[in-house]
């Protein structure tokens, strides 16, 4: 556990934009040191004002190029940019191995530009357990665009498109057959579809196979969810950028601000933003479950082994300990 701070005079320099004070309190939140919840706490009333972006995909597809792009052209628009880029984690330290970190190394030296490289931790989805919290904490602190970049993912479930207000899954032409991405489970979450390294053969084809799949998935919507306004329903685009050229950015963003405006207009940006929040609320929840479950199990584990007792036996002891701390009967 890391040592206590002061939560209050944190988040007031945070609150100031003070990028080391950031740092600082992303580091809290990661390493769970005492106080991080009431940091958290004292900043949420600044939150909200931040779009968040989330970028996800197979590795290999050019996520990170595509972010670094995504985001010269916001500097370009004198937007101020946060950016989680989630890594595996690191066998030796279980930190971040940081190849996000060294493949936008150009920006992080930028103003107006704030990178931060977090480690998987084993976590599911693609994001790591306070990705969330640390896009708060970059919205707190001023950021117009903060962008969540993922890990590459495959069939588990995406935590990307609970926490960000647009989610691009980006694929490139080589991905195969686009029938089977769709299987992964990426497509699941799309707001809008970019196929990267489009200068390559297969693009074309692709984005027509995707096309062909969104127009069927339409087409088999419930009866109930093709009634009403045709302005109710996003038509998801697919457009394709060579993003290490910066081609296709514009288009991108444009996309990424269409998306945004049509969340606005059907007052859907709202009902999204409170599922996040009551997301981060279980997960606080289950955090908390979580740290008192490791104390007991610390304090017991030399008693267990020395019992002879049974696992299951044991776990239902530990766990009748555990409701007990929870105030159960």
């Amino acid at each position: 556990m890391s040592p206590a701070f002061d939560p209050g005079r944190l988040a007031g320099r945070i609150a100031a934009g003070e990028p080391l004070a950031l740092a600082r309190g992303i580091s809290h939140v990661e390493n769970e040191s005492d106080g991080f919840e009431a940091l958290l706490e004292r900043l949420d009333g600044r939150t909200g004002r931040a779009r968040r972006i989330g970028i996800t995909g197979p590795p290999g597809a050019g996520k990170s190029t595509l972010t670094a792009a995504l985001t010269r052209h916001y500097l370009n628009q004198s937007l101020k940019v946060g950016i989680v880029a989630v890594d595996p984690t690191s066998p030796f330290t279980g930190g971040a191995l940081l190849g996000d970190r060294i493949r936008m190394g150009e920006l992080s030296t930028e103003p107006g530009v704030f990178i931060r490289s977090m480690a998987s931790r084993g976590s599911l989805g693609g994001l790591a357990t306070a990705t969330r919290e640390a896009a708060d904490l970059m919205d707190a602190a001023g950021y117009d665009r903060v962008i969540l970049e993922t890990l590459g993912v495959g069939q588990a479930e995406l935590d990307i498109a609970v926490s960000a207000d647009t989610t691009a899954v980006v694929l490139v032409p080589e991905s195969g057959d686009g029938v089977q991405a769709m299987k992964a489970g990426l497509m699941e979450v799309a707001d809008l579809f970019v196929i990267n390294k489009s200068d390559r053969p297969g693009a074309d084809r692709l984005e027509k196979e995707i096309a062909i799949i969104m127009s069927i998935r339409f087409a088999n919507r419930p009866p109930g969810d093709a009634d009403g306004d045709a302005d109710e329903v996003w038509r998801m685009p697919i457009m394709q950028t060579v993003a290490s050229e910066a081609r296709g950015i514009e288009e991108f963003a444009e996309h990424l601000d269409r998306h945004f405006d049509w969340l606005r207009s059907t007052e859907k940006l709202e009902t999204h933003r409170q599922t996040a929040r009551l997301r981060r609320a279980h997960d606080a929840l289950l955090r908390r479950s979580r740290r008192d479950a490791q104390r007991i199990w610390r304090r017991a584990s030399r008693e267990t082994l020395d019992s002879g007792a049974s696992p299951y036996a044991t776990a239902r002891r530990l766990y009748e300990e555990f409701r007990k701390t929870l105030g159960g009967t």
